[in-house]
């Protein structure tokens, strides 16, 4: 019975591993919650993998992994966080991959009055916000935040904007400030008000006033998961393409399959 026993915990003690391989953690962008979660439910349907999420600015993220946070894959919201790993080693390059694009735009309430506001140069956000106050993820870190803020800088807006900006932790922490009617008018990405029935877009920022929004996706440098190649090679496909644009995303390469 007990050399039974002792072959049963054997068997058990030689699967540990395997089954550990059967789980990956992924670090993404705060503004590819909703998209990317139903991409690894797909995965994990297709290949048995689970997959472990956890949102957050790019910038908070980072740091993170910085720290040693044991995240097997990483996707950012711009091209400065990731170049900033990479700097650091933090990241195996040559797994680094542009995946998606997105826009900015200029949310109000549901309710609001404002119609269809026309952004170009001159546009004066400050007027329009009146009274209250623009919410906007954190211009000095977070990358939502720095491409409002180099397109406000851009269309001459900056100057009247700063003193009644809400900033906020991330985008969707923006996103809230708006759905909750805290402030009358927020700068998310196109794909945050789109799953967000408390909000509507009200603009469109000009492409040319902003760096072209990226997120590129990468293995982190500390990872020996194998399953996260699988992983990185399963959001190049075309299951996950349609996936992500059906949320707003722009695909920025050519699905492999």
């Amino acid at each position: 019975m007990f050399a039974r026993l002792l072959a049963i915990l054997r068997l058990f003690a030689a699967g540990a591993p395997l089954a550990a391989q059967q789980s990956i953690t992924v670090f993404a962008a705060a503004s590819l919650r909703n998209a990317l979660d139903d991409v690894d439910a797909a995965f994990s349907k297709t290949t048995g993998v689970n997959v472990v999420a956890s949102y957050a600015a790019s910038s908070a993220l980072i740091k993170q992994i910085e720290q040693g946070a044991p995240a097997d894959v990483f996707v950012s919201a711009d091209l400065q966080w990731m170049d900033y790993a990479a700097e650091r080693k933090l990241i195996k390059p040559d797994t680094r991959v542009n995946l998606l694009g997105n826009r900015l735009v200029l949310i109000a309430g549901k309710d609001s009055k404002l119609d269809t506001v026309a952004i170009g140069n001159g546009f004066d956000i400050a007027k329009l916000a009146g009274d209250g106050r623009i919410a906007v993820a954190d211009v000095k870190a977070v990358p939502a935040g720095r491409y409002a803020k180099t397109a406000l800088t851009s269309l001459g807006a900056w100057a009247a904007a700063e003193p009644k900006l809400a900033q906020a932790e991330n985008v969707r922490a923006t996103l809230a400030f708006v759905a909750r009617n805290e402030t009358p008018l927020g700068i998310v990405y196109a794909t945050d008000a789109k799953i967000e029935p408390k909000v509507k877009i009200v603009g469109e920022f000009p492409d040319d006033a902003y760096p072209p929004v990226t997120y590129p996706a990468t293995e982190t440098g500390a990872n020996k998961n194998a399953a996260a190649a699988r992983y990185l090679a399963f959001l190049r496909t075309g299951a996950a393409k349609a996936v992500f644009e059906k949320y707003g995303f722009s695909f920025l390469i050519k699905p492999v399959s």
